[in-house]
């Protein structure tokens, strides 16, 4: 296999560069990230479709093979904290302008969400313990350990459905989906650890609660950071990781906004390409270790990054993962751009797709 193909990853340690270049230059440099992802990247990717080309059989197996596209996201880890280390010791210093810690804490939140839960999130389907302690580990920067429960056990089971709290429904703002997703996506953890303990014979309260443990790593991380560096610095050490969780949910929200599968007497209709927004756009696809190819994702959960592949019948969102999490945050905008699409979709896929009738134009 060409190392081109397997280099080009390589693309996301633009994130980090980028993260601790700004802690050390500060000034107009603590918003430089913030304007790459979400300015610069979504014009390049506006001007730009993507490629649709799919590996081959043979080629699909050397690159699942291949440890290097492992070692990649392995690396993911100590990079992570070591610039969530880094930051904090940046935002302690005293002299920092209002404009400077807004800058780097956001920057900060940028690498939450492209590393301690996108990254997490791909390890967190690997069937090997180790690779589940390094998503945890990554989920924990971002305060969001629940996710690898919820996402697992919850969200693709349930994905495009009204039991899926990170479903977003037709017409639904992203102001209220967020709130609805983080809420219930946390309740819903909940409920499935403790179902998972009652089938087991064990009470809630017993040593293996994942949750209990989240909860205790969560609060002593926080407790660590305002005792070894400050008060204020351990809230903006929270900030981050909201604003972190908070680029997830926006995600979420684009990933599946408006596409409902059919209930039959059995339940739910299986999950198909056409329950997922896809982008080919690559520097999207990139970033995010190929993210935004999601329907195929779902398909199969435990399909590595390198070898997701295209569907033509799965629904094409007009750009990249980064300009529409920009177009989702205007609401007019998004539904204007959105909606004629969903309602397409619906009307090629009627045996596949639904608009639910109380939430219908």
């Amino acid at each position: 296999m060409s190392r081109f193909k397997v280099l080009k990853y390589g693309f996301v340690f633009l994130i980090p560069v980028f993260g601790f270049y700004a802690l050390y230059a500060k000034g107009l440099w603590s918003w430089f990230l913030p304007v790459f992802v979400y300015v610069m990247i979504p014009v390049i990717e506006l001007l730009s479709k993507g490629s649709t080309k799919n590996m081959s059989e043979a080629e699909e197996e050397v690159a699942k093979n291949d440890r290097i596209f492992d070692y990649l996201v392995y690396a993911i880890v100590p990079v992570q904290w070591a610039l969530f280390i880094y930051f904090m010791f940046s935002v302690s210093q005293p002299g920092l302008q209002l404009f400077e810690i807004a800058g780097l804490t956001f920057t900060m939140g940028i690498g939450c969400a492209a590393f301690g839960i996108n990254v997490a999130h791909e390890l967190g389907h690997r069937k090997n313990r180790y690779e589940q302690w390094m998503s945890k580990a990554l989920l924990l920067s971002a305060q969001y350990m629940h996710f690898f429960i919820e996402h697992n056990r919850g969200h693709h089971k349930n994905v495009s459905t009204e039991e899926d709290p990170a479903t977003a429904r037709y017409g639904e703002v992203f102001y209220t989906f967020i709130f609805r997703s983080v809420v219930m996506g946390y309740l819903s953890a909940w409920k499935l650890e403790l179902e998972r303990l009652k089938k087991n014979g064990l009470p809630w309260y017993h040593w293996s609660n994942e949750m209990v443990f989240y909860a205790v790593c969560q609060i002593g991380f926080l407790a660590l950071v305002a005792y070894f560096f400050s008060v204020p610095t351990m809230l903006l050490t929270l900030t981050a990781s909201v604003i972190g969780f908070s680029l997830l949910e926006v995600v979420n929200y684009v990933e599946h906004y408006g596409l409902a599968r059919h209930r039959s007497e059995s339940g739910f209709k299986k999950v198909l390409p056409i329950h997922s927004w896809n982008s080919n756009h690559p520097m999207g696809r990139l970033l995010l270790f190929e993210l935004t190819r999601h329907s195929d994702h779902h398909y199969k959960a435990s399909r590595k990054y390198q070898i997701l592949r295209h569907f033509d019948d799965a629904p094409q969102m007009p750009t990249g993962y980064p300009g529409m999490i920009v177009l989702a945050l205007v609401p007019p905008l998004w539904f204007a751009v959105m909606d004629p699409r969903v309602k397409a979709l619906q009307a090629k896929y009627p045996e596949d797709l639904r608009i639910p009738s109380a939430q219908a134009a």
